[in-house]
């Protein structure tokens, strides 16, 4: 009795589209490009830019920041959350 072969190839869907090109702009670290820019823990402000609205710190890929400049980042979100001018959470109640 003769086991009839599978075949490696996959089935072709009959809809299948062809496959969009996405576009990635570049990202790029706003303190490296600009150096007057100062990360400081007392300016809330321009840290809220790299904290969701539920208050995690955002990631590198999603900013665009250099390795270093998002290590003096956290360090800054970190230091306004404990002099209490960034929240660590924010509550949704």
């Amino acid at each position: 009795m003769a086991i009839p072969q599978r075949s490696n190839s996959r089935p072709s869907r009959p809809d299948s589209r062809p496959q969009k090109k996405f576009f990635h702009r570049r990202k790029f670290c706003r303190y490296c490009t600009d150096s007057e820019l100062k990360i400081e823990y007392k300016e809330p402000h321009s840290l809220r830019d790299y904290v969701t609205e539920r208050g995690k710190i955002m990631p590198r890929r999603i900013t665009g920041n250099c390795a270093k400049h998002q290590r003096e980042i956290t360090v800054a979100i970190k230091r306004a959350r404990t002099i209490a001018l960034l929240p660590f959470v924010v509550s949704e109640w």
